[in-house]
């Protein structure tokens, strides 16, 4: 069974004559435990699909099943939790809390989710990711790579069904962004995640173990026939 599903997903913004079709019809699957890459020029509708996956943004027409769930079925407050328990966001810019140090940053969706923090588990993801002497550290004092790792175990620390990175690498430098996708990647073995990563680079899309092309709000390749 699929971990994560869409049907015919559209989102349109505008009207005719000048209606912009960011998504058009999208429908794919993931399987458990799969990190899958979507790739695209800029403009064709990568971004909006994975804000639409993780509930960032309602479609315009079209449905996205997370564990059997239709996700776009619940209101604003049940959406948010669901979220919040069931998926882990890796963004470009990190938005990691600047007064807050590593060990908080990391801890922080369980804190406001007034879920008991797994120490153990915690102090295992701080470990792979190569994190376990900065968790005093500010983000200041972090390299991008760094901040990087951080936002990884933070999307890690609840224990999400499905991790979205959106351009994950796209701060750092072809050698850090190496290192960060291969921590990711066994990261996602080791706790079994499922991992969405919208991505340009080729050779970043590479390390995944499937590729979804998007062109003009279409899949092009890789969708769910290939499932």
């Amino acid at each position: 069974m699929e971990i994560l599903k869409t049907t015919d997903l559209k989102k349109y913004y505008g009207q005719a004559p000048n209606l912009v079709r960011a998504l058009d019809g999208v429908s794919l699957s993931v399987r458990p435990g799969e990190f899958l890459a979507v790739v695209g020029t800029s403009g064709s509708g990568k971004s909006t699909l994975l804000h639409m996956l993780g509930g960032l943004d309602r479609p315009t027409s079209g449905k996205v099943f997370v564990e059997g769930k239709d996700i776009f079925s619940l209101k604003n407050d049940a959406l948010t939790i669901f979220r919040r328990r069931k998926i882990g966001f890796i963004f470009q810019s990190y938005n990691l809390i600047p007064v807050l140090n590593v060990y908080e940053n990391i801890v922080l969706p369980l804190e406001l989710d007034g879920n008991r923090i797994d120490k153990k588990y915690i102090d295992r993801v701080i470990r792979t990711l190569g994190l376990s002497d900065r968790i005093q550290s500010l983000p200041s004092q972090l390299s991008g790579g760094q901040q990087q790792r951080v936002a990884i175990a933070r999307a890690l620390a609840s224990k999400p069904a499905i991790i979205l990175a959106d351009e994950p690498t796209g701060n750092l430098d072809s050698k850090t962004s190496q290192d960060v996708l291969s921590l990711l990647k066994i990261t996602s073995q080791q706790f079994k995640q499922t991992i969405v990563m919208i991505t340009h680079n080729e050779s970043i899309a590479q390390m995944a173990d499937r590729i979804i092309r998007i062109e003009d709000g279409k899949i092009v390749g890789g969708g769910e026939e290939n499932a």
